[in-house]
């Protein structure tokens, strides 16, 4: 793997591993990112993960010496609806949250807004006190739900109009004073 990245190293600025579950990979991760971070000509490469936040703190402790940072998922506020959402409670994610934010190595928060369905909107003074918390080098990002990669009975579920996602952004932005990145195609 670092033999392809090298070879694309004039052409690159950094790694990010995302897709399924990223962390649930870690030994591999650890072993790149080390590998990235000791190559003299791959050292300049920022390596970052993307994550629904469910990996312990244990683990993040493995990767976080060769990692710039991570962007983590919040799909929603409250347990009993994360666990609805995605089988498990989201303390890990809070957890996640808060640890990679001491670190300073948490770059973005992803809240993904799913109508009817995610509690986000609902919690929103809840969720904005917490997000405004964050240090204000943390990025806000928020998604919409679509269906684009989604099985299951979730394709039964609502997408989410652009007037839901500025609405939503109106919402947040009444305890949030930094920018949050919205998105920029609704399929």
């Amino acid at each position: 793997m670092l033999d392809l990245i090298r070879k694309q190293r004039f052409f690159i600025s950094g790694v990010t591993v995302s897709g399924g579950e990223s962390t649930l990979q870690l030994p591999f991760i650890t072993a790149l990112f080390k590998g990235i971070k000791h190559d003299p000509e791959l050292q300049h490469l920022t390596c970052f993960i993307d994550s629904n936040g469910s990996l312990s703190i244990a683990g993040w402790e493995r990767v976080l010496p060769y990692m710039d940072g991570a962007m983590i998922d919040l799909k929603s506020w409250q347990s009993e609806t994360h666990h609805w959402l995605v089988g498990r409670d989201n303390h890990r994610v809070f957890q996640t949250i808060q640890y990679l934010a001491q670190a300073g190595k948490l770059y973005e928060v992803r809240l993904l807004h799913i109508p009817g369905k995610s509690d986000l909107d609902t919690e929103v003074a809840t969720v904005g006190h917490y997000l405004q918390a964050l240090p204000e080098s943390v990025n806000i990002r928020l998604n919409a739900f679509q269906h684009h990669g989604v099985t299951g009975e979730a394709l039964e579920w609502e997408k989410c109009s652009q007037d839901e996602m500025e609405r939503f952004h109106a919402q947040l932005s009444q305890f949030i004073s930094r920018p949050m990145t919205m998105p920029s195609v609704y399929v």
